[in-house]
């Protein structure tokens, strides 16, 4: 008996670290991909979208990956901050749900914002590498900082 509950102690421990793994890794695709648009990194923003990518915000339209490269090279966006914030993993095999806020600031379509969104991200893993299938932001209020809106 003592045996099968060392096993079992063992077999959780492991499934455990497994998953704080996976959310760790999760956790760093969403940073590296911040970063990447943040840093107007065109390779990272590809590596971290899939190609099928698509962003629903809160006004019911939609952009794809295409969308979201056009908009840089046309250099109609660009952003002085892009940080997540607030954080939460949840893991299904291959694909994880984060949900979260995240702060932009910049510059789009020549004027400047300050905007705070509530995000749900979709990551796949592929080939070992945690890619952004699809999200869903909806903006916060404007907080007391002097966000006005602008863009999402």
């Amino acid at each position: 008996m003592l045996k099968m509950i060392i096993v079992a102690v063992l077999l959780s421990s492991s499934v455990n670290h497994a998953q704080r793994s996976a959310e760790q890794a999760v956790l760093e695709a969403e940073r590296k991909g911040c970063l990447a648009y943040q840093e107007r990194d065109l390779a990272g923003i590809k590596a971290f979208l899939t190609d099928d990518y698509t962003l629903t915000d809160s006004h019911g339209g939609i952009t794809t990956k295409k969308d979201d490269l056009d908009d840089f090279l046309n250099d109609r966006i660009r952003y002085a901050t892009f940080m997540n914030k607030n954080m939460r993993v949840r893991i299904y095999g291959e694909a994880a749900v984060v949900t979260g806020q995240t702060v932009l600031t910049g510059v789009a379509a020549g004027k400047s914002f300050n905007v705070e969104v509530q995000f749900t991200d979709t990551l796949v893993r592929i080939r070992g590498q945690w890619k952004l299938a699809a999200g869903h932001v909806s903006r916060l209020a404007p907080s007391s900082n002097g966000g006005n809106g602008g863009h999402n």
